[in-house]
């Protein structure tokens, strides 16, 4: 992951690194399907620190790619992982909210 952001104001600032998680679990027929995309910003200040990640998954854009995609168990995925981290280009991209992921870091 780049240490450079660039927000909707087109403004870079010192991000730091970040944790991108990928959740795959199985559906109903046992198809591996993707349960949840986040990403988290590693914190510099030691100490333990817990953090919440808002978990979310793509959607297919018509009702009949939906079907098709429950059908074959083929659901939509990101296949680079730099759009979770960096949300560029995710403002065009359809999501679904999935829940929450808590994780901790113990950092020295």
């Amino acid at each position: 992951v780049q240490p450079w952001c660039q927000s909707s104001s087109h403004s870079h600032f010192l991000a730091g690194p970040q944790i991108v998680l990928s959740v795959y679990g199985p559906d109903f027929f046992g198809h591996d399907v993707v349960r949840g995309y986040g990403a988290v910003h590693v914190p510099f200040v030691p100490g333990r620190h817990k953090r919440t990640i808002a978990m979310f998954v793509p959607e297919s854009s018509s009702r009949l790619q939906q079907f098709t995609s429950w059908f074959t168990g083929r659901r939509p995925e990101f296949t680079d992982p730099k759009v979770v981290a960096q949300g560029e280009g995710r403002e065009v991209t359809r999501v679904r909210s999935q829940g929450f992921v808590t994780i901790c870091f113990n950092v020295m």
